[in-house]
């Protein structure tokens, strides 16, 4: 089974990943985080500028500048050794595994009321600048001309795509739980589609019975 974390910078979808790992319900999982397939170098692909000492950029806000041959390639290995794969990263829900397999597609949003943009960006100077010492002029300005324009160009369309919407704001293992729930669902409907009779688990071994069982 596919779950994707799709979500703004700063949601909490790694931190989502870690907790559905952690409660991970008798069942092998693979976590693969979507910043680990941008592109290296503009000769590989992606988008880039240049700033003004002529230093390429990645704008690691389009989804052009992911490498999805290689994360599909990834989530297919990982597909045939693990029962439940799971990517997360702002453009999760581009994923499109070779092999037909369940999926459940889910959005980490943050509630309207607390000016979500403002949490993300919050959480993201907390992350990058005062524990990874990147410049907080540099965020601030990338945000203010571009990322905040990218996130809603390319990331909120998932939202309406999505099989489930989380409040980020709730416990990480709270979510974890409904996220666990709700894949059993999912997964129960993929292989008795038409009934709702108890799934034929004889043609299936392991750790998904344990895992439809739990």
């Amino acid at each position: 089974m596919l779950l994707t974390l799709t979500g703004g910078s700063g949601a909490g979808k790694t931190t989502l990943a870690d907790a559905l790992t952690a409660t991970a319900p008798r069942i092998s999982v693979r976590v693969l985080h979507g910043d680990d397939y941008y592109f290296g170098a503009p000769d590989h692909g992606g988008v880039w500028t240049y700033d003004d000492a002529g230093v390429p950029r990645l704008d690691y806000g389009s989804p052009r500048s992911m490498d999805f041959e290689r994360l599909t390639h990834d989530v297919d290995a990982a597909s045939a050794s693990v029962s439940v794969v799971i990517v997360e990263g702002l453009f999760a829900g581009h994923v499109a595994p070779s092999a037909r397999c369940p999926r459940l597609d889910i959005f980490v949003d943050l509630p309207a009321d607390l000016l979500p943009a403002d949490l993300r960006l919050v959480r993201k100077i907390q992350r990058k600048c005062l524990h990874h010492g990147f410049p907080l002029d540099v965020l601030l300005r990338t945000y203010l001309h571009h990322r905040r324009d990218a996130h809603a160009r390319h990331v909120e369309p998932a939202r309406d795509a999505s099989d489930l919407i989380l409040d980020a704001t709730r416990p990480a293992d709270t979510l974890a739980r409904q996220v666990w729930s709700e894949a059993r669902t999912e997964l129960r409907h993929h292989l008795s589609p038409k009934t709702d009779s108890a799934v034929p688990t004889h043609r299936y071994r392991g750790e998904i019975v344990d895992f439809l069982n739990t």
